[in-house]
């Protein structure tokens, strides 16, 4: 059995506006109708693979067990890093993890938001490397360029690749073009696909050689983690005092033995709205339209409209990525896609919301968006799943009505606990300790009226919240 260890942080800001840091583009459906992380998810649910092993950020934890669920993935195994340490204290612990059970363990270690277009040629990859590993060997994909990419970091490899594992030279950074045209020329490059497979102990041992003083920390966050809520968090201090650093500097560059494996499966990892297009099957005029769109005389672009309220038209656009969400637009020529991380930057810097949050708020409840928001009053849609129960609470400064216009709520206000369903209301006075639910099987949607001298989301004090945020 393999074991997919699931990376799934970061937050993809050169796809922005629709990946954001409080909603990355794991999680969104760019391409088709399930996100990349339900994509991914999927890819290793057939015979010969373990329950996954997911490592989530504190903030994408119940995304990520509520998305695994919607395939019907409910074994899957949910660590929360409490802080970002890049890819090496990641893959780290959790071959310390998979080694408790097992010290020969095969574990393959995948992104979570990359593109696989055939998913039988990736599988066919995954066992030849699972050969090699399987003679000790620490086991890295790559993939055959087709064009001299810039954005890639790049396997250097010993002999052109024939079909199989091939010795790995170096790791080389993302090149220049002339560079990258004469690595394509050479034919003994691939992409760096960012994909890994060995025996947990084995590349524990490879940490203990080359990258020591991570092992101690590692070991620690385990030992000083607990199970809340279904899912493993590690130790905050422990794993604090881990270096950031990535897997591929850590160790990879300088282990041996070290096999490449070549993919030819339609790999993507949508690192910029171009790698989008490429991947996105366009017309006869190179156009890519996504959502609500409509194009006009245009040639080689990409127009993608997130809310089906919101009509996004192209007139005479040549190479050109045009984006459209409810609350941001971005619009920016095909060439410049790899630049969009400075939109991001710049946004932050000025101090602008959209930077970060996302239109839509996830909570482990459901969701909630702002319809509109004035002086003293505010107008939000909130989705409860079913289940789903939001904490016992009170405001200081504002009051609230909720009007049911979907399934059935369960309302508590005060002593008092009722039932509301379609069309029906209840006022929350200003104080009056409050909570609702869904007690049924089919998703409640109200709208939210707030009213009062401020609306700010930290004017909750909770009493009870069985997600624990009490």
């Amino acid at each position: 059995m393999i074991h997919p260890v699931i990376l799934c942080g970061g937050s993809g800001t050169r796809l922005w506006p629709a990946s954001r840091k409080a909603y990355p583009k794991q999680f969104v459906p760019l391409v088709g109708e399930e996100s990349l992380y339900k994509a991914t998810l999927r890819r290793f649910s057939s015979k010969g693979f373990a329950a996954p092993l997911i490592m989530t950020a504190e903030e994408f934890r119940f995304m990520a067990t509520d998305q695994a669920g919607e395939i019907g993935l409910s074994d899957a195994r949910v660590v929360i890093e409490p802080v970002g340490r890049d890819t090496a204290p990641a893959v780290l612990t959790a071959a310390l993890m998979l080694m408790e059970d097992d010290p020969e363990a095969i574990m393959l270690v995948a992104p979570s938001d990359h593109v696989i277009g055939d998913t039988e040629a990736f599988l066919a990859a995954v066992a030849q490397g699972a050969e090699a590993a399987g003679q000790g060997a620490l086991v890295t994909f790559g993939v055959t360029p087709d064009r001299p990419e810039t954005g890639y970091g790049y396997l250097e490899l010993s002999a052109a690749p024939d079909g199989g594992a091939v010795q790995l030279k170096s790791f080389r950074e993302k090149p220049d073009l002339a560079t990258a045209e004469s690595f394509l020329a050479a034919g003994t490059y691939l992409w760096n696909a960012g994909l890994f497979l060995f025996r947990a102990a084995d590349v524990v041992a490879a940490f203990e050689a080359h990258a020591p003083d991570l092992v101690p920390p590692c070991r620690a966050a385990i030992a000083g983690g607990k199970t809340d809520l279904g899912f493993f968090r590690l130790d905050g201090t422990a794993y604090g005092g881990a270096q950031a650093i990535s897997f591929d500097y850590a160790v990879m560059e300088k282990a041996a033995p070290v096999m490449a494996v070549p993919l030819d499966c339609g790999w993507s990892d949508l690192g910029a709205w171009d790698a989008l297009w490429q991947v996105s099957g366009a017309d006869s005029d190179g156009v890519v339209a996504h959502g609500a769109v409509t194009a006009i005389d245009c040639h080689d672009s990409y127009l993608h409209s997130e809310d089906g309220g919101m009509q996004l038209v192209g007139l005479g656009l040549d190479g050109m990525i045009a984006v459209a969400m409810r609350d941001a637009v971005l619009v920016a020529p095909k060439e410049r896609a790899q630049d969009v991380k400075r939109v991001v930057d710049t946004l932050r810097k000025a101090g602008v919301a959209q930077a970060d949050d996302y239109p839509r708020f996830h909570r482990p409840w459901g969701w909630y968006e702002t319809l509109c928001l004035g002086s003293r009053f505010q107008v939000k849609r909130i989705m409860v799943k079913p289940g789903g129960v939001l904490s016992l609470q009170s405001h200081h400064h504002r009051s609230e009505h909720w009007i049911v216009v979907a399934g059935t709520a369960e309302v508590t206000v005060g002593e008092e606990i009722k039932l509301l369903t379609e069309n029906e209301s209840v006022y929350i006075p200003l104080g009056a300790v409050h909570r609702m639910a869904n007690p049924g099987k089919l998703p409640m949607y109200l709208i939210e009226v707030q009213t009062g001298a401020y609306l700010g989301e930290d004017d909750i004090v909770r009493y009870e919240d069985i997600y624990d945020r009490a």
